[in-house]
């Protein structure tokens, strides 16, 4: 009897520590996770006619900010380099007035390739084009560039570039001039400030970590700009799933002190999938980060102008700056780019409007940034909004990415 009770005693307190537990986690879950999440991460919130798409645009609410933009982003990074200040004016007429378009996205470092003699003529671009506009109506997104020991040209004292508190107040001043605005909507650090693995590097490796600038000082500095009524809202690019969580709580859990950011910009298209699906899908999900993709026909190679290399377009990017973006240029990609091509052509469309018709209505896109050279190009790409690919057509596409997963990778 004695064992018995003493069994039971037993029984009963791990019983006890069970329930303890399960009612923990449930707590612990439910404040984790967000509440009735919907289906996708950026729900469509509204649609409007516009001469240019027979099925109109569509806008969403970008994160935990009250932006409302259009599901197509307007690059900018060629203004200045392959196109004159009055070509880029005319595609964002162009954009805005028959697309229906109302976001834009500058850096302060470009064009790009960036150079000290041509920095700024990319804001100077977006500035003419301001003029002609309400400002309310133009959601205006540019970067804060991140750490480079090469680029020294931004800084009044010529100090290379870094995400400090003082570059981050020296950057958003110098960028309101060349815009001649008095606030930016969407201030983004372009790439973190502490070594992460980006534009086509290979993955992490401890031996690479070096002294940076700590989340504590970036978050406080923009909250600076915030409170200051020069930025609206904040949101990083070429971030991973520990930078996003980790700046995310810090702003939940010191709200008075961090900015918290709204949004991630990040390369994201069929040849370079992985890094963003595998693990940023989820934690932007979950913290209500919108995702942006840059780079949706990875530097122009998914159109298929690059498939015979012994007849590239003379203005072509890959053929006018050796070595920018050559990760791009892979046997691999090459070979992935083609079948994404033959794809194309079964269904009738071009290779760029079957990459950017998939890019635009992926459940983890929030607003996709598009960048074109000519007018006729532009056309293609808004236009590609208009389609939807169905199932049948995805099932191919995913057949081609468990065979080529990662092309871009520098492995």
């Amino acid at each position: 009897r004695a064992q018995n009770k003493s069994g039971g005693s037993i029984m009963s307190m791990q019983l006890k520590l069970a329930a303890a537990i399960a009612a923990f986690t449930t707590r612990s879950a439910a404040a984790l996770s967000t509440v009735a999440s919907p289906t996708v991460a950026s729900p469509i919130v509204k649609n409007v006619a516009v001469p240019g798409l027979k099925n109109g645009m569509d806008y969403v609410k970008i994160g935990e900010s009250d932006l409302i933009a259009s599901k197509v982003c307007m690059g900018t990074m060629t203004f200045g380099e392959q196109n004159t200040l009055e070509d880029g004016v005319e595609q964002l007429n162009l954009a805005f007035d028959e697309y229906g378009i109302n976001f834009l996205d500058t850096a302060e470092m470009y064009p790009v390739p960036t150079k000290a003699d041509t920095q700024g003529a990319t804001d100077r671009t977006v500035a003419a084009f301001l003029k002609g506009r309400k400002r309310e109506d133009v959601i205006l997104a540019t970067k804060v560039c991140g750490r480079s020991d090469r680029i020294d040209w931004l800084r009044k004292d010529k100090s290379t570039a870094a995400v400090t508190r003082e570059q981050i107040l020296e950057s958003v001043d110098s960028s309101l001039e060349r815009l001649e605005t008095d606030y930016i909507d969407l201030l983004q650090i372009h790439w973190p400030d502490r070594y992460v693995p980006i534009f086509g590097m290979a993955d992490f490796s401890p031996s690479l970590v070096r002294e940076t600038t700590s989340f504590e000082e970036q978050l406080s500095a923009l909250k600076e700009v915030i409170d200051n009524g020069k930025v609206r809202y904040i949101g990083v690019s070429n971030e991973t799933p520990y930078g996003v969580c980790t700046m995310v709580e810090m702003a939940k859990r010191d709200p008075d002190l961090y900015a918290r950011i709204v949004s991630i910009q990040n390369s994201y298209s069929l040849v370079c999938r992985k890094d963003y699906e595998a693990g940023l899908a989820e934690a932007c999900y979950y913290h209500n980060v919108a995702s942006l993709p840059y780079s949706p026909l990875s530097g122009g190679v998914l159109t298929g102008k690059y498939a015979n290399p012994d007849n590239l377009p003379e203005k072509a990017r890959l053929k006018m700056f050796p070595g920018f973006m050559e990760r791009y240029l892979g046997s691999q990609n090459e070979a992935a780019v083609a079948e994404y091509g033959e794809i194309a052509k079964e269904v009738g469309i071009t290779p760029c409007e079957l990459a950017l018709s998939w890019c635009y209505h992926r459940e983890h896109v929030a607003s996709t940034i598009i960048g074109s050279t000519t007018i006729p190009q532009l056309k293609e790409c808004i236009g590609a909004y208009d389609i939807k690919l169905d199932e049948e057509t995805l099932g191919k596409i995913d057949k081609v990415y468990n065979k080529y997963t990662d092309p871009t990778k520098a492995y």
